[in-house]
């Protein structure tokens, strides 16, 4: 396998109108991992996935999908990868089973289809035409579609998006297994717990540009410092507690016997602050460690508005 990224993208704009969709962005995506690109409406996702799959061409910049020019070299690609669009790709009287089938005669080496209908739960509607199938069913169908061919790079556009708990459930496994295979994954989601779960990298892109891109616990790290939360008797001797402390953590009494520690919480800290309270004849109630999560950050950053 080629250790040059799956995807480079280096200075990319993208305008329609006067509307810059992608301004000068750059991303470089690791092979046989999960990125997620993250951001609100309008940032630029969509643009940005549908010019690496060679359905939008660039205004400026460059994009290296697999070695190749997403846009010159798009017929060499189409083979080498699978693309789940938001929405539409399938034909509308089309029966799910034999479009599924079709496409898997296409592929030199296809997955097994019997056995990915199963796993995602179209047995039932097999012979259903692909416009009466319910939404969720028609996200499973674009899934399943995207990767009977073995793509070495695969493009998942809200891939659980109104799937209920199983199904994404088995939407997740099925992505943790296209990794373990070597598939490099690309995916935009709006559930932060799904890129939370799924992804080695983040990348979080507001105005047509990524502003912050590292694993899940790089980013959360880097958001805030984690926070020990613990709950004893009123007026506690915070001095006494701040002086067995490292130097730089902070601790405060919120509300009356609610207490919190700041700093760069470890074993260690966790451990310093139990004996303290034990030397202090001080039984906490409750003792907990918290952390940003990725949905934290991704607030920090993009503001907590509304997008239209």
């Amino acid at each position: 396998m080629s250790n040059d990224p799956a995807v480079e993208i280096r200075g990319l704009v993208k305008r329609y109108g006067t509307k810059t969709a992608v301004d000068g962005l750059d991303l470089t995506v690791p092979r046989a991992r999960v990125t997620a690109v993250l951001g609100p409406n309008g940032a630029g996702k969509t643009t940005t996935v549908e010019t690496c799959e060679g359905y939008v061409r660039p205004d400026a910049g460059t994009v290296r999908v697999l070695g190749l020019d997403a846009a010159a070299d798009a017929e060499a690609l189409r083979p080498r990868i699978g693309v789940m669009l938001q929405s539409g790709g399938v034909y509308s009287g089309a029966r799910a089973v034999e479009m599924l089938r079709h496409v898997a005669r296409l592929h030199a080496h296809p997955l097994d289809v019997d056995t990915l209908v199963e796993r995602l739960g179209l047995g039932g509607c097999g012979r259903t035409p692909y416009r009466r199938l319910s939404g969720g069913q028609q996200q499973r169908l674009a899934l399943a579609l995207a990767v009977v061919g073995r793509p070495e790079l695969v493009f998942l556009d809200e891939p659980t998006a109104g799937l209920d708990p199983q199904a994404r459930r088995a939407t997740w496994d099925l992505v943790r297994e296209l990794r373990s295979d070597g598939v490099t994954v690309v995916l935009t989601t709006h559930h932060m717990d799904e890129a939370e779960q799924l992804s080695d990298e983040v990348a979080i892109m507001d105005a047509g540009r990524v502003i912050a891109h590292g694993s899940p616990e790089e980013l959360c790290r880097g958001g805030a410092e984690n926070t020990l939360r613990f709950t004893g008797r009123p007026s506690l001797d915070l001095a006494s507690l701040l002086k067995a402390l490292p130097d730089g953590t902070q601790a405060a009494e919120l509300t009356p016997g609610a207490y919190r520690v700041t700093g760069e919480v470890d074993p260690q800290l966790l451990a310093t602050v139990a004996s303290w309270c034990a030397q202090h004849g001080v039984l906490p109630s409750s003792l907990s460690v918290e952390r940003h999560t990725l949905e934290d950050v991704f607030l920090e950053l993009t503001g907590k508005e509304l997008r239209a």
